[in-house]
């Protein structure tokens, strides 16, 4: 089996056990009663992890422990606490066990990235079609609720997404043993040795500060559409709640094929172009929810963009981290972007928009207008400063590879 595939494969456990329970975690809370404060601090666990692993986790991978082994012990830790979740039916329970599976979840997908750039010829080139085996598992995993999930899913039906998700888990913490050995890098001297602080001294590049920026803005409206889709398609558009999760699903389709170009969209369009095409594809499928939420066929079809959102940008910023980063510390620079998309984004979008959606619900009717225009907007100010502000020291990662790196030597200094 070669190493590609079994990257892939990585993929697409590491991105099953999100997508079984991610489109249906708010509605679920919703169903156990939990106060929209309660779902807020719920959703704010991954802020919490993501916060830990830059600082501890991402350094253990970087630093101490091999990074298949990590994998390995987080997974196995991870699928109980996801049993744990499931079946827990009040508050105090439920976030115990979900907040200890994030704090060892959210640090793996930094890992398993930079396992798969530790381990392709061709990064840049490759990444794509390796990371498109995230998008198989997300979209494969949410299949099954088809037949888990009834037309008006009860509580015993859809703990089945923790359930699910668990079992995934522990597959992975098998799996990841099978991986190439992806040993720890010693730094030179005392200072090096915390990899998270060469990683934010980074940050004063006012190129990287700019992506910061925009990351973090595009990661609200990201983690934004997992809060409300699914209440939107099932409570707006109409459709059954046994089957919202296959059209969320549709996004990942779209999103395998754009994987699959990603390399060849970077070498022609640059950094700067790809990302500003990604968070426009934001804008446009908020506005589409805003204005087209009588026509199904569009809402549905509109589900398409999700590709171009995630690959376009978030997984472009992945690649450009691993060309402008050293080597030593990529697990923590991995990690403080994943601080964003993951974590501070995530927690911000689950206190935002619940608190949005509540305001501007009147007699149970929720204005979906409205509020779909406000990450329209989000995005379209996050286009703004890039193509204002962001200034790479490559144009894309193909002709001058080399050049970003030496870049990133001199941005460091």
């Amino acid at each position: 089996m070669g190493t590609s595939f079994r990257l892939f494969v990585m993929m697409v456990l590491q991105l099953a056990i999100w997508g079984a329970w991610a489109p249906k975690i708010f509605p679920y809370m919703g169903m156990l009663g939990f106060a929209p404060w309660q779902q807020s601090l719920v959703g704010s666990a991954w802020g919490v992890a993501a916060l830990v692993g830059i600082f501890f986790s991402n350094q253990f991978a970087d630093r101490n422990f091999s990074a298949e082994r990590f994998l390995a012990v987080s997974h196995l830790i991870g699928g109980v606490a996801l049993l744990g979740t499931a079946f827990s039916t009040t508050f105090w329970p439920f976030f115990a066990c979900y907040l200890v599976f994030s704090l060892v979840y959210v640090p793996t997908l930094s890992v398993t990235n930079s396992i798969a750039f530790a381990n392709l010829r061709d990064p840049a080139a490759g990444f794509g079609g390796v990371r498109m085996g995230g998008t198989v598992g997300w979209v494969l995993v949410s299949w099954p609720f088809v037949f888990l999930l009834g037309a008006q899913a009860t509580v015993e039906q859809v703990r089945w997404i923790f359930l699910v998700a668990a079992i995934v888990s522990f597959v992975f913490a098998g799996y990841a043993l099978t991986l190439p050995h992806t040993p720890p890098r010693k730094a030179d001297d005392a200072v090096d040795k915390l990899a998270w602080r060469r990683a934010f001294k980074l940050l004063g590049a006012p190129f990287v500060f700019v992506l910061f920026v925009v990351t973090f803005i595009d990661s609200v409206i990201h983690n934004g559409y997992f809060v409300m889709a699914d209440a939107f398609l099932t409570n707006r558009v109409g459709i059954a709640g046994n089957l919202s999760m296959v059209v969320l699903s549709l996004g990942q389709v779209a999103e395998i094929i754009t994987m699959l170009l990603l390399g060849r969209v970077l070498a022609k369009l640059g950094w700067k172009v790809t990302m500003i095409v990604g968070v426009l594809g934001h804008a446009a499928r908020f506005a589409v929810f805003a204005y087209f939420a009588d026509s199904v066929p569009v809402i549905v079809a509109v589900q398409l963009l999700h590709g171009v959102c995630y690959a376009f940008f978030f997984a472009t910023v992945y690649i450009f981290v691993d060309a402008v980063f050293p080597k030593d510390v990529r697990s923590s620079a991995q990690g403080l972007f994943n601080l964003l998309i993951l974590g501070v984004g995530n927690v911000a979008a689950s206190f935002i928009f619940p608190a949005l959606i509540g305001r501007l619900t009147t007699d149970g009717s929720v204005d979906y207008t409205t509020l779909f225009l406000v990450p329209t907007a989000m995005a379209l100010a996050a286009v703004c400063l890039l193509a204002l502000f962001f200034r790479p020291p490559t144009r894309g990662p193909v002709s001058e590879a080399d050049s970003a790196s030496s870049a990133a030597g001199s941005a460091q200094a």
